[in-house]
């Protein structure tokens, strides 16, 4: 099995920085692809950005395309979400993902970090 566990959450304010770290550990090599997940307060989770392992191609979801930028550190086993101009709807709790069959529902989740954006 796999094991993720996120960190880098916090408060901060309106248009400031913030990176995520996802490290995972265990069967790594099973994995395929790994992403983000969010939820704010009284809303689905809804999905952020996604890497494959392997070629590292990228998907982002309409909302933080051109502010978020996803990566990967296959030496360490880590994603990030490097997270730039934040705003309020922003705030949420974020999750890390890994899946090992590319496609479909997500195999792994991670307990989940905060990120708290002020006004």
């Amino acid at each position: 099995q796999v094991q993720l566990v996120e960190s880098g959450g916090g408060l901060v304010q309106a248009g400031d920085s913030l990176r995520l770290s996802c490290a995972a550990s265990g069967r790594t090599v099973i994995l395929s692809r790994m992403g983000w997940f969010r939820q704010a307060p009284g809303k689905e989770r809804e999905f952020v950005a996604t890497i494959r392992w392997s070629g590292g191609s990228i998907e982002y979801s309409g909302s933080v395309k051109g502010r978020f930028t996803i990566s990967r550190d296959n030496a360490k086993n880590t994603v990030y979400l490097q997270m730039n101009s934040l705003k309020p709807e922003d705030t949420a709790v974020y999750y890390c993902v890994g899946d090992r069959r590319g496609s479909g529902p997500w195999d792994y989740w991670g307990q989940g970090t905060q990120v708290t954006v002020s006004s």
